[in-house]
This record gives C-alpha cells, sequence and structure tokens, in this order.
C-alpha cells in the first residue's frame, strides 16, 4: 500500500496515548475505537494511529482477532513498509550483531526491540530460521525473506511458523523452506562447546542462543566439576561445562531426539568420553538421583515457561519452587545451584523469591553469587518489560 491510501484507526480517549508516544510498541484492543469500518480490516492491515484528537502518531499493523490490536512499526507515517523498509531495519541490527560476536550464530532480529514487531530471526552461518509471529509478518513474508537474504548474504531461509505467539494472532502452524535447503541439524559454536542445532525439527528456532552468557558462566565453574543439567534440551550448559573443563556431565530432558543432539555435539567436540545422558521426567530423574546418592558440584536447571501467562503465574511459581527444593539436595556442600526462567510474567522479584522459598525448603543455605540475563543479541525494549523475559540466578549452597 501507498501512504496516501493507509486507512485510519483512532484511539479512545481513555487510552494511554502518552505511553505510546514515549515508545510503548502496542495498542490493547480495549484502547482502539473498533467501529465496523476497523473491524473487517484483514489481519496484518498496516494503518495510520490517530489519537483521540486525530493527531497521527504513527504506521501500526492492525490485527482485529487479537487481544494486541495494533503494533507499532514506524513514527514516520509516510514510510512505505516494503523490500526496502525492511532492509534498512535489517542493517541496524545486522551492524549491532556484526559488532557483538565474531562469528554469524546468533539472534539476529528480536521483535520489537529490533524494529521488527512479532518477527523472530536466528541465524545460523549461511542459514536464517525466521519466525513470523505476527500477521502482518506472515502477510510480508516474501519481502522479509528476500531482504534478510539481500542484507547478510545467506542462502537459505527457514520459516518456522509454530508456537503459541501465531495462535494468538489467530494464524495456522506452517513450516517451510523458502529459500536454499536445510541437509539435516548444523553445528553451531559457542562458548566453545559445538552444540547441533535441528532447524526443521527441533525447538522453537533449534537452538537458544539467549543462555549464551549464563552458559558461560556456569562454565567458569565447572573446571574439574561433576555437572548435572536439568531440561538440557539440546546440552546447554552440560556442554560448555565440558568445554570449561568440567570432570564430567549428565544431561537430563523428556526429549529423546534432544538428547540425541546433545550426545552429537559431545562427539563433535571430543568430549564423549565426559557426557552421558538420561532420558525422563525431570522432576522425577532428580527424586531417582537423589535416592541413587547422586551428588553434583554444578547443578543447572533450566526449564520451559511455567509461566506464560499471568493467569499461570502462580502455578509457575510454584513449579519452580519445586524446581529449586528438588535440585538442592542434589550439589554438593560449597557447589552450586543455578536456576532459569524463561516466562516473562514471573517477573525477577517473584522468580527470586520461589527460588530461595525450594532452596529453604530443602533444608539449604544459599549465597546468591549471580544474576543473568539473555545477551545482547536479545536486546531488551525498555518500554516493553515482555521483551526482558530470561532470567538466571546462581546460588552457592553453604558447606
Amino acid at each position: 500500500m501507498t501512504p496516501s491510501s493507509y486507512p485510519i484507526v483512532r484511539l479512545k480517549p481513555k487510552a494511554n496515548a502518552r505511553a505510546i508516544r514515549h515508545g510503548f510498541p502496542w495498542v490493547y484492543a480495549n484502547e482502539l475505537v473498533t467501529d465496523r469500518r476497523t473491524k473487517a480490516l484483514s489481519p496484518g492491515t498496516i494503518a495510520i494511529l490517530e489519537d483521540d484528537e486525530r493527531r497521527q502518531m504513527g504506521l501500526v499493523t492492525v490485527n482485529p482477532n487479537s487481544k494486541i490490536i495494533c503494533r507499532m512499526l514506524d513514527r514516520d507515517v509516510t514510510a512505505t513498509v516494503d523490500q526496502a523498509w525492511f532492509e534498512t531495519r535489517l542493517q541496524a541490527a545486522l551492524s549491532l550483531r556484526d559488532t557483538l560476536f565474531d562469528a554469524p550464530f546468533y539472534r539476529l532480529i528480536h521483535a520489537e526491540a529490533d524494529g521488527l514487531p512479532g518477527v523472530v530471526i536466528d541465524r545460523f552461518g549461511d542459514t536464517v530460521v525466521v519466525q513470523p509471529n505476527a500477521a502482518w509478518a506472515e502477510a510480508g513474508i516474501d519481502a522479509l525473506s528476500a531482504a534478510v537474504q539481500s542484507v547478510t548474504g545467506v542462502t537459505t531461509v527457514v520459516k518456522n511458523g509454530s508456537g503459541r505467539a501465531r495462535t494468538l494472532e489467530g494464524l495456522d502452524e506452517d513450516m517451510a523452506i523458502l529459500s536454499g535447503a536445510v541437509d539435516g541439524p548444523i553445528p553451531v559454536p559457542m562458548n566453545g562447546a559445538t552444540y547441533m542445532a535441528d532447524l526443521m525439527g527441533g525447538q522453537k528456532t533449534g537452538l537458544f542462543y539467549d543462555q549464551r552468557p549464563n552458559h558461560a558462566f556456569a562454565a567458569g565453574l565447572s573446571r574439574g566439576a561433576r555437572v548435572l543439567d536439568v531440561f538440557s534440551h539440546v546440552g546447554g550448559f552440560s556442554l560448555a561445562a565440558l568445554a570449561g573443563g568440567a570432570a564430567s556431565a549428565l544431561a537430563v530432558d523428556g526429549s529423546r531426539g534432544a538428547l540425541d543432539l546433545a550426545e552429537a555435539g559431545a562427539e563433535a567436540m571430543g568430549v564423549s568420553d565426559r557426557f552421558t545422558t538420561r532420558r525422563g521426567d525431570a522432576f522425577d530423574t532428580m527424586a531417582d538421583l537423589l535416592a541413587e546418592g547422586a551428588q553434583f558440584d554444578v547443578v543447572i536447571c533450566d526449564p520451559p515457561a511455567f509461566a506464560p501467562s499471568k493467569q499461570a503465574l502462580e502455578a509457575g511459581l510454584r513449579a519452580y519452587e519445586r524446581v529449586a527444593r528438588m535440585a538442592a539436595p542434589l550439589v554438593a556442600p560449597g557447589g552450586f545451584l543455578g536456576l532459569c526462567s524463561c516466562s516473562h510474567a514471573a517477573e525477577m522479584t517473584k522468580f527470586r523469591g520461589a527460588c530461595v522459598r525450594g532452596i529453604g525448603r530443602s533444608g539449604r543455605v544459599g549465597q546468591l553469587i549471580h544474576t543473568g540475563y539473555a545477551g545482547p543479541d536479545h536486546p531488551l525494549m525498555p518500554q516493553l518489560a515482555e521483551s526482558g523475559y530470561l532470567k538466571s540466578l546462581f546460588f552457592r549452597l553453604m558447606p
């Protein structure tokens, strides 16, 4: 669409226009005038947002089917959202990553924080995985794919159209290779370890880059240590610990496929003799290990999002407390316990409280020695708390 043809949507008088002017990127459905004309807009339509006094605020994408009915795209209402527009945003994002990393393995686009709301792009060398988690990005996927190839020079683009975010937008699940080919898992070097990323069949985009600095911190605690990595996925913490000189590492996960990838990573690193895996429910396996009298110098638990929404917060906090309570007895006296959360609804104070309660109820006393967040390729948009979801706490458990 050309700028002159953009429809107009308008805030209600009681909407928080000031927050939007100060950078908040979303308009909720109860803040927008939703007359018949607005309700008839196709999901992903680009429109000009006005306040209740008809002052223009910027270009937004509209999805009448979503609770987040508008997402801010550009403060310039004359902008044309085409391939060139995507290229400008992508070039800015690439410049940051080129400054941060010496190899092309990172999150290239972190949604709103990189100016592409609802879009996640992870890079694996010459391949990128795009998650178009908003209707406007789904509608513009061809221009986005062409732009990312033009800016980065990658040869393969994978579309991963799955996950809860797409469901909330009313989008169907859809996996596709938009360009190039994927022949199998891709080896990813990170913190001295090698991870095998399954881009077509793994979780999310195939690998979690967000934990990179927390993996590194754990590796620094692990020289000569016995390490337990619970909810390990493809060996995130355990392989980093082995790269840091751990004497041994045990990875626990419910997915046999993820553990097979972890074992392949260990083999690629030449550390298979120090690495073992155990498939099973994390809570059951921790109980079994305790019954066996097992102890470890470093234990890290990195569970899935137990509190994916505010409605699930209380149940999620109880689950995080349970993780801490069951993991703490497995830590040898003077050893270290790392506890993680990727639930944005469980903000740091509440998550830390749940962890401390769990450690205390296990009969242990912990010193908090490190608080970690996502790596800098997952930048935080200060106006949007949801963009800063990852939390990592490391405790030394007293002898």
